[in-house]
């Protein structure tokens, strides 16, 4: 962006403004911001101060734009809430009055001192003047900046075809865009082709081949079935992938890259004595229900079976949906046939699966709890378990035990992870950047997730996260060019000694050796300004724009 005269204003005419923010009572009710904006008024080089009831709102921001083109300021300092979800916000409205964004700072007075700090009004206050102190003295330090630009491609890579990623794909092509559509088995499908049916009663055949059909046919997508991808390389806007298909390699470039993998059952042979015929999972009982081949007169299904334990502490979430569809489809084809459901909590979340759930018992169905520190026993024609309520053990015949085992990450993500350096967590499943503000993003610009592949996922759920995924790709990819902030490392080549220890550092790869000049590189299209680098680097060459040495001693000093 251009710089006009505000930009280039020097520590001899610096003019900051101050705006303090009450939160609504989130910060004004532990502690004295009044007394706060008064003292900011104090400190060298402000100009101006204001107490916001919100500062966020709209009113809010048109306050900060008036006070930038009244008072000429040339820095602004907001002490509110988190960056990490309002710096944006501040950011690009000092941008709109004509402030370059990068002399804008923020303060966080209410994590850091109404939140820490309540019941202690006196110290809550005197800790917000010390860090707006600290914020006023390093946005006298702070530079303009201009933003990095880099070319897009508008092409998607998908890697999966389930629901999730066939969703995404029908999305974004009707945007527009163009998909590649990458699945390792013969056909689209994913794990709703071996299921009967969805919990709406809709045949899962049908409802998923029918979008499959859909999808494949769409003129903006590139289907590849039997096939996988090998490498992946480069950074959002500009990934070159390879896909190794059937008849051979391709290499495409493409400008973002989802992952809707999605996940398999447990099926774990001699898990509560499981043999595939009458100890069997609900996957398995799924496939009796399609061939026709279901005879069970007495059924008893066993929650949590393989989940919630040592080796895998997470719930599944959608293991008692599918208990109580499955429940309910044999009760209302065989009436007469005893179904009870054993679980140590029914996880049935949303209005309408809580309506199954008494549906269910209205219709015969016994629900009974049992003790989670003691495993059920399977054997002998029944299953004996003790109760959680009242403490004694409970037997039920059973000609057919059904196990709900719970969905777990493919053997293959981390295979896919390590293509792209994305991170899973400790069950396999692929890890979002934040489960809140970005549960559909990973960390690495321009790579997103979707379906079961991120965690356990209904069919609806995995549908409206691939239409979630494709609304995220498409405000990138609709813009001329990809813009992305000047928060980056940069390394002086005058001191740099070229021994490389920031590349072991560097989470992203942003950071090359460049064998020519014998000093090492930032690719600031790549940089995530963790300042992992700066921290690190023994000739004090790697630094962090926004945070260089003197920014940072500026605070300290201030304190």
């Amino acid at each position: 962006m251009d710089m006009d005269k505000k930009s280039k204003n020097t520590k001899e005419n610096l003019r900051v403004g101050v705006f303090i923010c009450d939160c609504g009572s989130n910060i004004a009710g532990h502690l004295d911001c009044s007394s706060v904006t008064e003292y900011a008024g104090t400190l060298p080089g402000v100009v101006f101060t204001k107490e916001n009831l919100y500062t966020c709102s709209e009113s809010g921001i048109v306050e900060i734009k008036k006070a930038i083109e009244d008072n000429n300021l040339n820095r602004v300092v907001v002490a509110s809430c988190s960056p990490r979800t309002h710096h944006p916000l501040f950011a690009s409205s000092c941008a709109e009055a004509g402030l370059n964004p990068y002399l804008f700072e923020m303060v966080n007075i209410r994590d850091q001192c109404s939140w820490v700090h309540m019941g202690q009004r006196d110290i809550a206050t005197s800790k917000a003047k010390d860090l707006v102190r600290m914020g006023v003295a390093k946005s006298t330090t702070l530079e303009p900046q201009d933003d990095i630009e880099s070319s897009l491609t508008r092409k998607i890579l998908i890697i999966g075809g389930g629901i999730a990623g066939l969703s995404a794909a029908e999305a974004l092509t009707g945007m527009g865009l163009e998909v590649l559509l990458v699945e390792k088995a013969a056909q689209f499908g994913g794990l709703l082709r071996n299921l009967h049916q969805l919990e709406n009663g809709q045949s899962a055949e049908d409802y998923i081949s029918d979008l499959a059909g859909k999808v494949a046919s769409i003129p903006g997508v590139t289907p590849f079935t039997s096939s996988k991808v090998t490498e992946i390389t480069g950074y959002i806007g500009n990934f070159a992938v390879t896909i190794e298909t059937e008849n051979g390699k391709i290499n495409e470039t493409v400008g973002c890259i989802v992952v809707a993998t999605g996940a398999v059952p447990l099926i774990e042979n001699g898990l509560l004595g499981h043999n595939g015929d009458n100890v069997i999972t609900q996957m398995e009982l799924e496939q009796q229900f399609r061939t026709g081949s279901f005879k069970g007169t007495s059924v008893t299904m066993i929650q949590c079976a393989g989940a919630r334990n040592d080796e895998r502490e997470y719930c599944s979430r959608i293991c008692c949906l599918t208990a109580v569809k499955n429940a309910m489809y044999i009760k209302s084809r065989f009436p007469l046939a005893q179904v009870n459901v054993i679980y140590r909590d029914m996880q049935m979340y949303g209005d309408e699966k809580e309506q199954l759930l008494w549906d269910a018992r209205g219709m015969g169905i016994h629900f009974h709890v049992y003790d989670g520190e003691t495993t059920p026993e399977v054997g002998n024609g029944k299953v004996t378990f003790e109760q959680a309520v009242i403490g004694t053990k409970k037997e039920l015949k059973s000609d057919l035990v059904v196990l709900s085992t719970p969905l777990v990450a493919r053997e293959d993500a981390a295979d896919v992870a390590g293509l792209m350096r994305v991170p899973t967590d400790k069950n396999g499943f692929f890890l979002e950047a934040h489960a809140k503000l970005r549960p559909l993003d990973f960390a690495a610009d321009g790579i997103f997730i979707c379906g079961s592949a991120r965690y356990p996922a209904t069919s609806i759920e995995a549908r409206t996260q691939g239409l979630g995924v494709a609304s995220r790709i498409g405000a990138i990819l609709f813009k001329d060019k990809l813009v992305k902030s000047a928060i980056v490392a940069e390394i002086l080549e005058e001191t740099c000694v070229g021994c490389m220890g920031c590349l072991n550092v560097c989470p992203y790869d942003a950071i090359t050796y460049n064998r020519d000049t014998g000093v090492c590189e930032v690719k600031d299209i790549l940089c995530k300004g963790c300042g992992n680098c700066a921290s690190t680097c023994p000739s004090h060459s790697a630094i962090l724009r926004g945070y260089k040495p003197e920014q940072i001693l500026a605070q300290i000093r201030a304190i």
